[in-house]
């Protein structure tokens, strides 16, 4: 298996994770309520940290994979590294959508370089010096850091309603 291969299944388990919390959150009363909920003020909220995994995996995709602009130019700035969350709140469809857009376009740029040599730099990350090799082991573990950060939100909001 290829090592772009076994980085998909990475990305899938992590995915059904995310979706696993995102669902959770769905099935409560109040939806918005809860991915709008913040620690304190000025911390990330779910809604946050979910849609942040997407626009990383949009800005993964097209500007350090294949040195383009990312789409989604409206989200982009308010779910970016370094961003802060706005009382802006996602529905869970949603999220749901993004998550789903933003992976077709990170697989389909993925895919671009099978066979390709991972060891180069890639387009859009040359003064970091990633590799596409590193792009991939930074993706697979950055879904399964906010969505452990998405879910720690959801228990501190669950132990805030006792």
């Amino acid at each position: 298996m290829s090592a772009i291969e076994q980085t998909i299944q990475h990305w899938e388990f992590a995915r059904e994770l995310t979706l696993a919390t995102l669902d959770t959150i769905a099935e409560l009363p109040d939806p918005s309520a809860v991915l709008g909920w913040q620690s304190n003020p000025g911390r990330a909220h779910l809604c946050w940290q979910l849609m942040h995994i997407a626009i990383t995996e949009e800005i993964f995709a097209t500007a350090f994979l294949q040195n383009s602009k990312p789409g989604l130019p409206d989200l982009i700035p308010r779910f970016m590294k370094d961003s802060v969350a706005d009382d802006q709140i996602h529905s869970p469809e949603e999220i749901r959508e993004t998550l789903a857009l933003t992976r077709e376009h990170l697989l389909e740029s993925i895919r671009s370089w099978e066979g390709k040599d991972l060891s180069q730099l890639t387009p859009g990350r040359q003064e970091r010096e990633w590799t596409v090799e590193k792009l991939l082991m930074i993706s697979a573990w950055h879904e399964a850091h906010h969505q452990g950060q998405a879910h720690f939100c959801l228990n501190s909001w669950k132990a805030a309603q006792k």
